[in-house]
């Protein structure tokens, strides 16, 4: 049997997205790791894969597929079981929501290409790119801890597990790293505790994918 094979990078929010949502949909994978730092996703090879240079993509069933809530789409329509939103059209709208806040809002940003850019090319200090980032991230985290709350329980949506919860928590490990402050923010660090005691966030986390020279 030939699995699926995943092109990430272990620190990327978005292919940690994908793991998790791997993970929930039982898919086994093969882990094909692309260094952003080496500048791997820019090689003719994998251009040849997806012509963005992005990761994470997911070769899967015969396609190829890019950008994490399509693939996030693609497995639910392939096994709706576990769902990753609920089927009434208005909590499903809502949960989307949440989740293109962060992955279209907040993320895209602050990815590791934008702050190589602002560093290297705009010859910015590395104190402005933290600024610029912490500034960015909490912007979206202000407006994402209201937008959820009314409809939050144990996770962001009541107590059912969703996409928005999926694409949460590899930002607010990304939050943590480039020390934002995140006790203004209940309702999502709430639902980030409650999503990271679930086996397959657990193993999607990035320290159980780092290569062996970064690794703690």
């Amino acid at each position: 049997m030939v699995h699926p094979v995943l092109h990430d990078y272990f620190r990327s929010s978005a292919s940690y997205r994908v793991r998790i949502a791997l993970n929930l949909k039982g898919v086994a994978y093969e882990p094909h790791p692309v260094s952003l730092v080496d500048g791997a996703q820019r090689s003719e090879a994998y251009r040849a894969l997806n012509p963005q240079g992005f990761v994470p993509l997911l070769e899967i069933d015969g396609l190829k597929l890019a950008q994490s809530l399509a693939i996030f789409d693609y497995l639910d329509a392939r096994d709706p079981d576990p769902p990753f939103g609920p089927k009434d059209p208005a909590g499903r709208a809502h949960v989307l929501a949440l989740a293109l806040t962060v992955a279209c809002d907040i993320h895209p940003l602050n990815n590791l290409r934008v702050l190589k850019y602002l560093k290297g090319t705009l010859g910015q200090e590395q104190d402005a790119v933290h600024a610029w980032y912490r500034h960015w991230v909490a912007e979206g985290l202000d407006a994402l801890e209201q937008l959820a709350a009314p409809q939050a329980g144990s996770f962001l949506y009541g107590n059912q597990l969703s996409m928005a919860d999926i694409c949460l928590a590899p930002q607010l490990y990304n939050a943590r790293r480039f020390q934002v402050p995140l006790e203004p923010y209940p309702t999502l660090t709430r639902a980030d505790a409650n999503a990271c005691r679930l086996q397959a966030f657990q193993d999607a986390h990035p320290d159980r994918h780092a290569p062996e020279e970064t690794a703690p």
